[in-house]
């Protein structure tokens, strides 16, 4: 029987993949070994072989949220899942949640909250700023609520929010803290124990530099309870922690079938979780934090300023930098870009206003850090004026 449609002519071609020097946002580049152990053999979602590996990715998500935790994981999906899982098994309709706000991932766990039909509350921050405890405090007492969301490291604005005391702090109002660190984990010191966390998640494809499509996470006993306890089926069954934890060998039943795994995502979540535990979280958290340090020196040498004036509050693994007036942000991104360097513009509540440097894993080294200033100086060079600087390739 003859097709209605023919196939599509650019399916007759080899696939092309420029090499680029991710200095965005992310995704960052992953080491070759990572690459390399995504295209190993695939096995079945239920092999011994597999779930070993499963059982080594447990353990190295452990290792990087720094707990005991036995129901920790790694999600099919990106950092929204994460988000999206968390808060799902978390809540029931009418839950009072409180969501801090300063930057775009307070604005979607909002979202995500009012989408299960929690009751929505917000503490906010302009842009550039964090949280302090007190402010925390304050509205705890005042909304009561059943979780709190913080995000660690807030991409859009470049600024990392302290974690530690908020926990003990929840603890004290009854309240879950569920912490977002897909911009962070890796980059900034995270004691999920030691901080009294009671949910934690990340994404694969930022500091720990494999490729997008999996959200480590990971529940405390608090949070565990509050699944156990609850009234109403969770909302997502593709999310459900009941099934995903049997699926990861996080009780003591026999594996079922859920889903069927992205294996190869899973070899190089692996990978990644070992290069991170062979250099250690605190030679990692030092060499994220030297790498930003150098930038900042290297933006102040090109009298550019960075969104959060405080040097507390910078994040270490993305640096939001303030765009000079008179000069056009997108021009220079697309300048770097023709360079093969990737710089982000802003997102969410600083579109227009800022560059974000991405200074994750593979690329927190001082060659990449003195290349993307270079580039950046010659981008923006580009744009104001009228001669168009052509950068090497």
């Amino acid at each position: 029987m003859a097709v209605d449609y023919q196939p599509p002519q650019c399916l007759s071609r080899p696939i092309e993949v420029p090499s680029k020097l991710l200095m965005g946002a992310g995704p960052s580049n992953a080491a070759e070994n990572v690459l390399k152990a995504g295209s190993l053999p695939l096995l079945g979602h239920l092999h011994t072989e597999f779930t070993q590996i499963m059982d080594d990715v447990k353990q190295g998500i452990q290792y990087a949220f720094q707990t005991t935790n036995t129901l920790t994981l790694a999600i099919s999906g990106t950092g929204h899942a994460g988000m999206e899982a968390a808060l799902c098994n978390l809540i029931e309709r009418n839950d009072v949640v409180l969501i801090g706000i300063n930057g775009i991932w307070g604005e979607r766990a909002a979202d995500m909250a009012n989408r299960q039909g929690a009751d929505v509350q917000t503490v906010t921050k302009v842009a550039g700023e964090n949280f302090s405890l007190a402010d925390i405090e304050a509205a705890l007492l005042q909304h009561k609520p059943a979780v709190l969301f913080l995000a660690q490291g807030e991409s859009s604005t470049g600024v990392v929010q302290p974690i530690e005391g908020f926990g003990a702090l929840c603890t004290k109002h009854n309240c879950l803290l569920l912490v977002d660190t897909v911009a962070s984990l890796g980059g900034e010191p995270f004691y999920m124990d030691r901080w009294q966390v009671d949910v934690v998640y990340t994404g694969s494809q930022k500091v720990l530099g494999a490729p997008p499509g999996t959200a480590p996470i990971s529940f405390g006993p608090r949070a565990v309870a509050k699944i156990a306890g609850r009234k109403t089926p969770i909302s997502s069954f593709y999310f459900d922690m009941n099934w995903l934890g049997n699926y990861w060998g996080c009780d003591s039943q026999p594996r079922k079938y859920h889903h069927t795994a992205p294996i190869s995502s899973i070899y190089a979540l692996r990978e990644a979780l070992a290069l991170l535990a062979n250099e250690g979280l605190e030679n990692s958290w030092n060499r994220h934090r030297q790498s930003r340090d150098r930038l900042i020196s290297g933006l102040a040498k090109l009298n550019l300023k960075p969104l959060a004036s405080e040097p507390a509050a910078r994040l270490t693994c993305i640096t939001a930098i303030r765009v000079p007036d008179g000069v056009d942000w997108k021009s220079v991104t697309t300048h770097a870009m023709s360079m093969r360097v990737e710089i982000a513009g802003g997102l969410g509540p600083t579109a227009g206003r800022i560059w974000r440097v991405g200074l994750m894993g593979q690329n927190a080294t001082d060659e990449r850090v003195d290349r993307v200033l270079e580039v950046l100086a010659e981008s923006i060079k580009s744009a104001t004026t009228p001669v168009t600087v052509m950068g090497r390739l």
